[in-house]
């Protein structure tokens, strides 16, 4: 994959699940969002039962309203990000999904090192 030229051009996306629930919100997971340009990280904390419309709510309050919408996000398969709203949504705001091969992280690897 081409390496983005500018900030935010280009982000991956990773949760990760199965932590101890705390917080008044009793929150159990984190959405990982990095920007590959600058390598800057924002870990936004969620619960693991999120759905897609969820996992957009999150991302779009927290990341991206405020740093400006991506023109490529990479990601896993996991279902929040290959559902039909997800795909769609992003569809309608020009932005490409690209989504890691099976058994082979290392497309999305830059979120899962950075977590």
């Amino acid at each position: 994959m081409e390496e983005p030229k500018h900030p935010r051009e280009t982000i991956n996306m990773d949760w990760v699940t199965g932590l101890v629930p705390g917080g008044k919100e009793n929150f159990n997971a984190f959405l990982f969002i990095v920007d590959r340009y600058s390598k800057s990280v924002r870990c936004l904390p969620c619960c693991k039962e999120y759905t897609a419309m969820d996992t957009a709510l999150v991302s779009w309050n927290k990341s991206i309203s405020t740093c400006g919408i991506p023109k490529i996000i990479i990601s896993d398969r996991d279902p929040r990000f290959t559902s039909e709203f997800w795909t769609n949504l992003y569809e309608m705001l020009g932005t490409k999904l690209a989504f890691s091969q099976v058994y082979n992280p290392q497309t999305d690897g830059l979120a899962e090192r950075m977590i």
